[in-house]
């Protein structure tokens, strides 16, 4: 049986160590918490402080940063990237990659499609159709 954690040098030469998730073996940093009917899959990388809650789904290839918060049922579609601090609502959707920039706000039930970028601080809402709301 191997070992069910990987330790990775980041960019300042301190190594992190990260566990494999249960659901779908992401890569989880020590200190951030992840529900565990959550599902974060293989390729995908949680930082230290991250949040994400019961019932959400980050994809392959997905880069969450440190202190993001993932509400409870929200999709995150493969290689999209969430900023530092930046908060997904419950039952968001988030396109395949789409970046969420650092500190932004995505509203529960929001539908951002594929390829979009979500600037640094915006806050964003969308109707069930994925039709931007006035802010």
């Amino acid at each position: 049986m191997g070992k069910n954690y990987v330790d990775i040098e980041n960019d300042r030469g301190e190594t992190l160590r990260y566990r494999k998730h249960a659901n779908g073996r992401g890569l989880i940093a020590h200190g951030a918490k992840v529900h565990p009917t959550a599902t974060v899959e293989a390729g995908a990388y949680v930082e230290p402080g991250v949040q994400i809650a019961a019932g959400a789904r980050v994809g392959r290839g997905v880069w969450v940063e440190t202190d993001a918060v993932i509400g409870p049922d929200v999709e995150i579609a493969p290689h999209a990237h969430i900023g530092h601090g930046a908060a997904i609502g419950a039952g968001a959707k988030i396109g395949v990659r789409t970046q969420v920039g650092t500190g932004a706000r995505v509203a529960g039930g929001a539908l951002i499609g594929d390829d979009q970028t979500i600037a640094d601080g915006e806050r964003v809402a969308t109707d069930r159709r994925g039709l931007h709301l006035a802010a």
